[in-house]
C-alpha cells in the first residue's frame, strides 16, 4: 500500500497577539476568517471551501520571537492565479506600508517575501505554467 497525503491542509503558527495577526492576514492577504476565538486563535483561509489553511494561535505578548536563521519554518507561500494578481498584491503591500524582505525570480515562479507581525515568513507568488519552466528541469539547483 503506497498511500501518500493529498496535499498540505494547513499551517499552525504561534503568535504574540492573535487579534493583530488575524487583522494582518485578513487585511493584507485578504484571507477569510472561518472561526475566531478571541484571546486564543483564528482560523483563516484563502479558499472559503476550506475550514482553514493557516491557524494563528496565541502564545502571549512575552513569547520570544524567532531568531534570524533559526531552525524551523522558513515561510509559508500563498499562490496567486496570474502575474497581474501578483502585481495587484505588490501594489497592496506597498500601499499598506508593509516592508518587503525581497522579491525573487526562481525561474519557475516569482515571489514577494515579507514577515507577518510576529516575524513569520510569508511569500505571495505566481508560478509560471509548466511549459515555461527551464528546459533542464533542475529548477532548484
Amino acid at each position: 500500500m503506497n498511500k501518500r497525503p493529498m496535499y498540505l491542509g494547513h499551517v499552525n503558527i504561534f503568535v504574540r497577539n492573535v487579534e493583530k495577526s488575524k487583522a494582518w492576514y485578513e487585511d493584507l492577504l485578504g484571507l477569510h476568517c472561518y472561526e475566531y476565538r478571541p484571546g486564543w486563535a483564528a482560523f483563516l483561509s484563502a479558499d472559503t471551501e476550506q475550514s482553514h489553511e493557516v491557524a494563528v494561535m496565541l502564545m502571549g505578548e512575552d513569547a520570544p520571537l524567532q531568531q534570524h536563521r533559526q531552525v524551523g519554518l522558513n515561510h509559508m507561500a500563498w499562490r496567486v492565479a496570474s502575474l497581474d494578481d501578483l502585481k495587484d498584491f505588490y501594489s497592496r503591500i506597498k500601499a499598506q506600508g508593509q516592508p518587503i524582505e525581497h522579491i525573487a525570480d526562481h525561474g519557475i515562479s516569482l515571489g514577494i517575501y515579507m514577515r507577518d507581525p510576529d516575524g513569520n515568513g510569508v511569500e505571495v507568488y505566481y508560478e509560471m505554467p509548466r511549459t515555461e519552466w527551464p528546459v533542464d528541469y533542475h529548477v532548484f539547483s
